[in-house]
């Protein structure tokens, strides 16, 4: 699948997180990638994270894993179900993610798909990232409203991010193949029109301040020696001992600062963070110690994985993949960008290079990579 039209560059311009943006007919002959009944199916399964919002006087809301006979109870109340990170294991939505590489991989976060019976939705709401939402199936009508933040005024509940005054500026109606763009922030509320709904909604990651100084500071302090400790070799007798002097300050700061904005050793972190699964779906060792020729073959990236990099300089980058971190030069630096870029690489250029087998090797011992024809 592509995208019709689309100028990237314009788009990044004048829209990316200033404002909503309406695309009628932005896929080249749209075809719904996922049957509503494959859906169900997956949100019966074990480390599906699945949801069903029925809407009552006020939402009620399931988590999966449900047993099939649990859609033949939902009744004639409107109800959606929303399934998460269907890209990680249906290669046709994975298929929908390509178009959108002209944002870097770390930011993109996963396709949702939801099913909704008619007037179905989860109520007006807003998101703190950007978001794609694609019709895939039947059609949904998208209330859009103002910006919201923390301070918005919100519904007590604790699944749903519900907003208690609602007042909409614009309205579409989504027609298969249609695509509505959101940046952070703005109220929106989607509510099928008829039945047979599916959207897919194509999330971007967007890691708050606290999260990545929480998580930065619990890998610093992993690592950290207690022996690191305030020296002051130079003390000279005070006027009075009851102050903490200017230059004590200054140099428990730098005690404290000098670690935190090492901007190498950031870097490597956060690569490695930002590309680790989740607990639920950890790689898998495929125990591979020695690969057959590679001429004619390809590398393919499995759905699940997240793969960036980080360049260091002239033919070295640093290569990120499932949270594990390998260092590259020449060929095997050459090997890991294209491999970055693309979900499906053609091994021929490869074929020979001791370094790009060696790295190759490894990746799909770690089941993030496997070999194609």
């Amino acid at each position: 699948m592509h995208l019709v039209g689309f100028d990237a560059a314009a788009f990044l311009r004048d829209d990316w997180q200033k404002r909503p943006r309406l695309i009628r007919g932005a896929w080249a002959a749209w075809a719904n990638p996922l049957a509503p009944d494959e859906l169900a199916g997956l949100a019966c399964e074990d480390g599906v994270s699945a949801r069903i919002v029925e809407q009552r006087r006020r939402p009620k809301v399931s988590h999966g894993p449900f047993k099939a006979k649990r859609f033949a109870k939902l009744g004639d109340k409107p109800w959606t179900l929303l399934v998460d990170a269907v890209d990680r294991v249906v290669p046709a939505v994975a298929a929908l993610l390509p178009p959108f590489a002209f944002v870097p991989n770390w930011r993109i976060d996963d396709v949702m798909v939801s099913y909704a019976v008619d007037g179905g939705g989860v109520g007006p709401h807003f998101d703190r990232y950007d978001v794609f939402l694609i019709q895939g199936l039947g059609r949904r009508r998208w209330r859009i409203g103002g910006p919201c933040d923390a301070a918005t005024a919100r519904l007590p509940h604790d699944d749903l991010n519900l907003l208690a005054d609602f007042v909409p500026f614009d309205e579409f109606v989504l027609d298969p193949g249609d695509m509505l763009y959101l940046p952070p922030g703005i109220a929106h509320d989607g509510v099928a029109v008829g039945d047979n709904c599916m959207t897919y909604s194509i999330g971007f990651r967007a890691p708050a301040r606290s999260e990545l100084i929480a998580h930065w500071c619990d890998h610093l302090l992993a690592t950290l020696d207690d022996d690191d400790r305030y020296v002051d070799a130079d003390m000279a007798v005070q006027a009075n001992p009851g102050e903490i002097g200017a230059l004590a300050i200054d140099r428990l700061r730098e005690l404290v600062v000098a670690r935190l904005a090492d901007r190498a050793a950031f870097a490597r972190w956060f690569g490695a963070y930002t590309t680790a699964p989740p607990d639920a779906d950890p790689p898998v060792d495929c125990g591979v110690t020695s690969l057959p020729a590679l001429a004619g073959r390809s590398a393919i990236r499995s759905l699940a994985s997240r793969v960036s990099f980080i360049r260091r300089g002239p033919g070295e980058v640093i290569l990120f993949v499932d949270g594990a971190t390998f260092d590259c030069t020449g060929e095997a630096a050459a090997f890991a960008e294209a491999l970055a870029g693309s979900r499906c690489v053609s091994l021929d250029q490869w074929a020979q290079s001791a370094p790009a087998h060696a790295l190759l090797t490894m990746l799909i011992a770690a089941g993030s990579v496997s070999l194609g024809k």
